[in-house]
């Protein structure tokens, strides 16, 4: 390979919250590590691979000046954006003027629901669910309606349109969120189901506000955005992209938005300009610029290996070792969802229990229950296969035995 995804790194007191979370005294996640054993962080969804070198060289670059004063987004931010749409996903007459920054996604997604929905008002969401989604949306008083995906006779997790439909009509809904690819589960929709969810969204005049921050990260099939799908979609759904979980930039804090139709643009913009804290940083312009440049791409071809080879170990591993536990291979992102309600049922543990397990041996992992689901964990896969087979041996040895 040419760049390095092997290479365990020390990030300890390099400000991240996966490691240096742990040291506080209370925090999450609970339990305590034996001092036998080092800790190996699988939870915070980031990842234990240094960024892209064009990244670091788009940001070197722009270091050489001194200045750091106010600034317009330069041109090639747009372009970088427009050629990484096309070239990725197939995005064909997408112009600068449909493209805003935002300072994160979740930014993006509640200054959407501000003027898309009436406050205290219900917006229909899948579940499982982002735990970001559920903190944002209902801190800003949102009433969050909750459609069960389900899995079918393959284990696959599929949209249950008869429910979203009767949720839809009984709530009186006319907003959605919609996560492509899904997280927790790492569902890669297929174009047949986003076509029936865009044609259930028109039926009801449904309103759509699409995540699709982990679009980048897909290991089986492809990934289609949903304005895509139909001219309606384009005009009813207001989609949010990130460089942030492709090239680990989240601490550099940037993301965009998409959005074809001119009213709902010019609502977003305004609802986003209101703090006025909705301005971009400088050097994340030009992160977004390395990371979207052919060499970005290269790096992305290399990572996507990478944690295909670990998303296989993984799933191949539990299916043989851990009886009892479940997990349905994702086909995007880089997390695993474990249902582990029958080991623990089996075994008289609770998912308290269990996961203090984990963490004594310094298996990091993270609390699924906020996501949904009652005896559920969610497991990070970013990070070196070396570190990836010890956390396996680990949990092998000291906690499903």
């Amino acid at each position: 390979m040419k760049y390095d995804f092997t290479t365990i790194l020390d990030r300890k007191g390099k400000d991240a919250i996966a490691v240096d979370l742990l040291e506080s005294p209370g925090m999450i996640p609970a339990g305590k590590t034996d001092p036998a054993f080092t800790r190996i962080p699988m939870w915070v969804a980031d990842m234990n691979f240094g960024t892209a070198p064009a990244v670091t060289e788009a940001i070197a670059g722009r270091l050489a000046h001194p200045t750091f004063g106010y600034f317009t987004l330069r041109p090639e931010y747009f372009d970088s954006i427009i050629r990484w749409q096309k070239e990725r996903n197939g995005v064909e007459g997408l112009t600068a003027e449909c493209i805003g920054y935002e300072n994160g996604v979740l930014g993006g997604v509640v200054s959407a629901a501000r003027f898309l929905c009436e406050p205290g008002g219900s917006i229909l969401v899948h579940r499982p669910t982002y735990v970001g989604f559920t903190g944002s949306l209902t801190g800003a008083g949102f009433h969050l309606v909750h459609s069960d995906l389900v899995k079918d006779a393959d284990g696959v997790y599929r949209m249950d349109l008869d429910d979203m439909e009767r949720k839809i009509v009984e709530n009186k809904i006319h907003l959605a969120i919609f996560c492509s690819p899904h997280n927790p589960t790492g569902r890669v929709w297929e174009r047949e189901e986003l076509e029936a969810a865009a044609e259930l969204f028109k039926k009801h005049d449904v309103y759509v506000i699409c995540d699709e921050i982990w679009s980048d990260l897909i290991l089986t099939g492809k990934h289609i955005p949903f304005q895509s799908v139909s001219e309606d979609a384009r005009q009813r759904t207001l989609a949010f992209y990130a460089p942030s979980k492709t090239f680990n930039l989240a601490g550099l804090v940037g993301s965009y938005h998409i959005v074809y139709n001119s009213y709902l643009r010019d609502r977003l913009l305004k609802q986003s300009s209101l703090s006025h804290y909705n301005a971009v940083n400088v050097l994340s312009m030009y992160a977004l610029i390395g990371a979207y440049s052919m060499e970005g791409q290269e790096w992305l071809e290399e990572l996507l290996d990478v944690l295909r080879k670990n998303v296989e170990y993984a799933c191949r591993f539990i299916h043989e070792n851990f009886e009892g536990v479940k997990v349905t291979q994702p086909e995007g992102t880089y997390m695993l969802f474990l249902d582990c309600e029958e080991w623990c049922r089996k075994n008289e543990k609770t998912i308290e229990e269990l996961q203090a397990e984990g963490i004594r041996c310094g298996v990091i992992w993270q609390d699924g229950r906020p996501f949904g689901g009652e005896y559920t964990i969610r497991l990070n896969l970013a990070l070196p296969y070396s570190l990836e087979v010890e956390a396996f041996k680990r949990l092998k040895e000291h906690v499903f035995c």
